[in-house]
């Protein structure tokens, strides 16, 4: 669907750059980049006969080498568009001098490995994605990086990987899906979730699910309100990875294209200027997109890829950073799951531009921090009003409500820390007794098979990023939950995670996990929890003395995964709250891939 508006003014730049014989191409050093090692001097010849084999000019072989990596595939929508996208950025790239050089990378998508062991993979291939972009660029000794992703997990593992590397780079989202319609009202996948809870209560019947299915994801693009992909497309925006307003337009509008055309332009300019990643991601930023989640209601995995990223950078930063921010920040986009609109709405009111501005003239972002532009945070968004006659933006000084989306929790119950989504909410104290499931699929049944009480602390353990392994979503149950009606009046802890579009007193990434003899692991039906995110407490009613004796009966228990990739991830993973990352970080290098 074209945006004609965008599609006019991109269109009279490029009439106007024909005019005055395109855009100049940049100039570059080739004996200070990565590339002069595949095609410069007599024993790079085999190394130059390939490139010639797929019909590069002489030219162009002695011209920087840009990595275009993108996470197509045919799994999901999310990631549909990406490989039209992706000859966008070619061109942008090939204008400014740049010779551009695509690959693609695995993506595993959360709403179709959702329920079921599949979801085990998902966070997993955060890492894997990571670790794939990192290779390819070393073997082939690329300059730069452009990168493409739509779902979940691919936007921070495309993130990682750029500050791993370090080379300068862009980060573009494959945009948002457009909302479904039924029984007039604006829908997207979480409500086909719900529904599936609500079919198992007697509330919809099979013939309004089918159509509910059918039409919720009218086409490509991720997942439609502020859940994960929007909240980390935003976090790009936000930190200074990403061009901004690159983030807003979904994926089926034709101006998307335009942005990342300019997007492959602007990466040449980084590369000329030698902007880096890790010139851009400080503590500084990541403090400034903490702000930007919460502000926004987003998703509680920004919690996880917030200091996985910063890790990269060798930044120690924690959910507990995160959660701090949290605390000190209004939130003021009513945006679903806990909210009203989706990211097509945001958009069309002017985006997260928006809410960067005006979190940046109350005080609450830090203006100064570099971007990928080569201009300040604050430079980038000089120009930008906050919209009129809207309600999908509020004020600072007039929020939804005072304090973040997001708020981080601690208590006897979760030394290490966990997360909940508050957005939406009005009651943030609950009290009740543990129902105790040793993973989720025992959940799902109980609640699909009206075994769990109003009241019921549900607790599903062992669900960590070693217990799992892989952390997973529990979307499943707690869609579940609301669409039989019950999501106001019980409550859910896990040592795993939510996905963006849960909703409801769901607390993840409680820690240490059971997996590690963590408190949740010793937790036994009937214990009562008590939960209080205003004061940012999770306990549970035992003594310590009581702790202690259960813990020295407590035994490590097996999971399922002797071998393979997730073998290999339980190995490495690190706890919840520092990321769940599998290798030392940016700290304890002692080179740069930019730098060989």
């Amino acid at each position: 669907m074209p945006d004609g508006s965008r599609v006019r003014a991109a269109t009279k730049k490029k009439t106007a750059l024909k005019k005055k014989g395109g855009p100049a191409k940049r100039r570059f050093d080739k004996s200070k980049l990565p590339s002069r090692h595949v095609t410069e001097g007599p024993e790079r010849a085999p190394h130059r006969s390939y490139l010639y084999a797929m019909g590069l000019t002489e030219e162009q072989i002695h011209q920087p080498l840009v990595g275009v990596a993108t996470c197509w595939n045919e799994a999901a929508p999310c990631n549909i568009s990406l490989s039209r996208q992706a000859q966008a950025a070619k061109k942008g790239v090939a204008e400014a001098g740049g010779t551009p050089r695509e690959f693609t990378t695995i993506t595993v998508t959360d709403g179709i490995a959702m329920g079921h062991a599949g979801m085990k993979s998902s966070l997993v291939s955060r890492d894997v994605i990571a670790d794939s972009v990192e290779l390819t660029m070393r073997g082939h000794c690329y300059d730069a990086l452009v990168g493409l992703a739509g779902c979940d997990k691919s936007l921070p593992g495309m993130m990682m990987a750029m500050v791993r590397l370090n080379v300068p780079s862009i980060f573009l989202y494959g945009g948002t899906i457009l909302p479904g319609r039924f029984e007039g009202r604006d829908v997207t996948v979480v409500d086909v979730f719900e529904g599936v809870g609500m079919h198992a209560a007697g509330r919809m019947s099979d013939a309004s699910l089918e159509k509910l299915e059918m039409v919720a994801c009218p086409c490509a693009g991720s997942c439609g309100g502020q859940f994960t992909a929007n909240t980390m497309a935003c976090v790009s925006e936000a930190i200074g990875l990403a061009m901004p307003g690159s983030a807003g337009a979904p994926a089926s509008f034709e101006s998307r294209d335009a942005v990342v055309e300019e997007s492959g332009r602007a990466v040449m300019y980084a590369l000329e200027k030698n902007i880096r990643p890790r010139d851009v991601v400080t503590r500084e930023s990541l403090d400034n997109a903490a702000t930007v989640v919460a502000a926004t209601g987003g998703s509680t995995n920004a919690a996880l890829h917030l200091p996985a990223i910063a890790h990269e950078a060798g930044i120690k930063y924690t959910l507990q950073d995160v959660a701090r921010i949290f605390k000190r920040t209004p939130y003021i986009a009513d945006l679903m799951p806990g909210g009203k609109y989706t990211a097509t709405d945001m958009y069309r009111v002017g985006g997260v531009q928006v809410i960067i501005k005006e979190l940046l003239d109350n005080g609450l972002l830090t203006g100064d921090c570099l971007t990928v532009t080569g201009k300040t945070l604050a430079q980038n968004h000089r120009g930008v009003k906050f919209p009129k006659n809207q309600d999908v933006f509020y004020r600072v000084k007039n929020p939804i409500s005072p304090t973040g989306g997001v708020v981080g929790l601690k208590g006897n119950l979760a030394p290490d820390g966990a997360i909940v989504k508050v957005a939406g909410m009005t009651n943030l104290k609950f009290q009740g007794p543990a129902r105790i499931f040793d993973c989720e699929e025992d959940a799902f049944a109980a609640v699909i098979g009206d075994g769990i009480k109003e009241g019921d602390v549900i607790v599903i353990r062992y669900e960590g990023p070693k217990g799992g392994p892989g952390m997973r979503e529990m979307l499943s149950t707690t869609a579940a939950l609301y669409g039989r009606g019950m999501g106001e009046n019980v409550a859910l802890i896990t040592d795993g995670r939510f996905s963006g579009g849960t909703r409801g007193f769901c607390i993840g990434h409680v820690g240490p996990e059971a997996a590690v003899g963590g408190p949740i692991g010793l937790l036994k039906n009937g214990d009562i929890i008590t939960i209080d995110a205003k004061r940012g407490k999770l306990d549970v009613q035992l003594s310590a003395a009581e702790l202690d004796r259960r813990r020295k009966k407590w035994k490590p228990r097996n999971h399922d995964f002797q071998s393979g990739a997730l073998w290999r991830y339980a190995q490495t993973v690190g706890p919840a709250y520092a990321g769940a990352v599998v290798h030392p970080g940016g700290k304890a290098e002692s080179h740069c891939y930019a730098d060989i």
